[in-house]
């Protein structure tokens, strides 16, 4: 049995939070709810004080709250803190470190996982200072519910409403699986994230969109299950996850370099870095290529880099370790090539993407992924990134579980 924190901030949405507690009890847990006074305008502190026997905090100024300085003392016990509904002004403070009210006093306080369940009108959503405090507060380790689309309370049509409470308990259960019921407890997990850089000269270079979110998402999610996780980072400007190795690298050629080093302890493989396919042949200029005073173009000769996930597949030949995972940024059908990649590579699982799809490219918090294996393939529907990277390693975990060749070309 868990103790959960309930952070209720003030929307409509208010009234779901009673039947998120419900569920959490009958999963085992304990609850204890804290209300902004927002909140306490949609639904009574009594209610929760009903279903949940004990206090509802709404005050970090009531009588007797600061005799062991509860916010402290609470907020130091929880196994989980989730905020259910966040309003966009719940968001900003926790994103800014504001801390006005005894949730947000103790949001800075636990170091207790974080599941966030967004609610509020759609253009709010989708607004550019709500997107950066969303992405600052993921970038810190927070995870996320995403709002659900219909209609709101507002009377507008989209994405918005809080999420149903079974998802956030089905969330909120995979932040509290004990990390010894993990297969991945104890296992080494090597992560690759984010672009490579191919240089042209000590200005510019060769490169692409990738952030490192969806790499970042797979050590983050690793680590929470107990994995010993090193992750390999092409350049980025995401802070990446904490609590783990981080290895920094440039080029396509540093990153194989790198993953070939850790690979051979590795019991799983995840090859999230969008790594260049091509770079100057030559190498990078050791001046800048100045402008010709002509109208003649310029040429630059490119050549095939390695392929690491390809090499990963020949050297683990036909052994069962470690379990191979790749990645497919497509522009089209993604099964298909991802399908041709899984055999030509000789991996257990390929995740792939179309990236022209919405909200699945590159440098945004979502993704539409379909994972094919061997078995098959499973397309999935737009989720966050933190969700998609449980779901792969879930299946992960069954690969670990049931392991089998891999078939290889003659």
């Amino acid at each position: 049995m868990a103790l959960v924190g309930l952070g209720v901030t003030g929307g409509i949405g208010a009234y779901k939070a009673v039947e998120v507690v419900r569920l959490l009890q009958k999963a085992g847990h304990e609850v204890r709810v804290v209300m902004t006074t927002s909140a306490r305008r949609f639904v009574g502190p009594l209610t929760f004080e009903a279903i949940t026997k004990h206090p509802v905090i709404t005050s970090q100024f009531a009588p007797g709250m600061n005799a062991d300085i509860e916010h402290v003392s609470l907020a130091a016990s929880l196994d989980l803190f989730i905020v259910a509904p966040a309003t966009a002004n719940s968001i900003a403070k926790l994103a800014n470190g504001l801390a006005d009210d005894f949730l947000s006093s103790m949001y800075l306080v636990t170091r207790a996982p974080v599941l966030i369940a967004p609610a509020m009108n759609t253009n709010m959503w989708e607004h550019a200072s709500v997107r950066a405090n969303v992405a600052s507060l993921r970038e810190r380790g927070a995870h996320f519910v995403e709002p659900g689309e219909g209609e709101l309370a507002c009377g507008w049509v989209g994405k918005g409403r809080l999420a149903e409470p079974d998802q956030i308990v089905a969330a909120a259960e995979r932040l509290l699986r004990p990390t010894t019921a993990s297969s991945l407890n104890g296992r080494r997990v090597l992560v690759t994230a984010g672009p490579t850089l191919e240089d042209l000269d000590p200005v510019r270079f060769v490169g692409n969109r990738s952030s490192g979110r969806m790499g970042f998402a797979l050590a983050a999610a690793a680590r929470l299950r107990g994995a010993n996780v090193v992750l390999i980072a092409g350049p980025t400007a995401v802070p990446p996850p904490a609590a783990m190795e981080v290895v920094r690298v440039r080029s396509a050629r540093e990153m194989h370099a790198a993953v070939m080093a850790h690979a051979a302890s590795a019991d799983v493989v995840l090859m999230a870095a969008a790594v260049a396919d091509y770079a100057p042949a030559t190498g990078a200029a050791e001046q800048k290529i100045e402008k010709s005073s002509g109208h003649d173009g310029l040429t630059i000769r490119l050549e095939r880099t390695l392929d690491i996930l390809a090499d990963l597949g020949a050297r683990r030949g036909g052994a069962h370790r470690p379990v191979l995972v790749g990645f497919a940024a497509q522009t089209g059908d993604p099964a298909a090539a991802a399908r041709r990649k899984l055999e030509a590579k000789h991996v257990d699982l390929i995740v792939a993407n179309d990236v022209t799809a919405p909200g699945a490219g590159f440098d945004v918090d979502t993704n539409q992924v379909t994972l094919v294996s061997h078995d098959g393939a499973v397309p999935l529907p737009l989720m966050s990134k933190a969700d998609v990277a449980a779901l792969v390693l879930d299946r992960v975990e069954q690969l670990l579980a049931a392991p089998r060749p891999v078939p290889v070309s003659r």
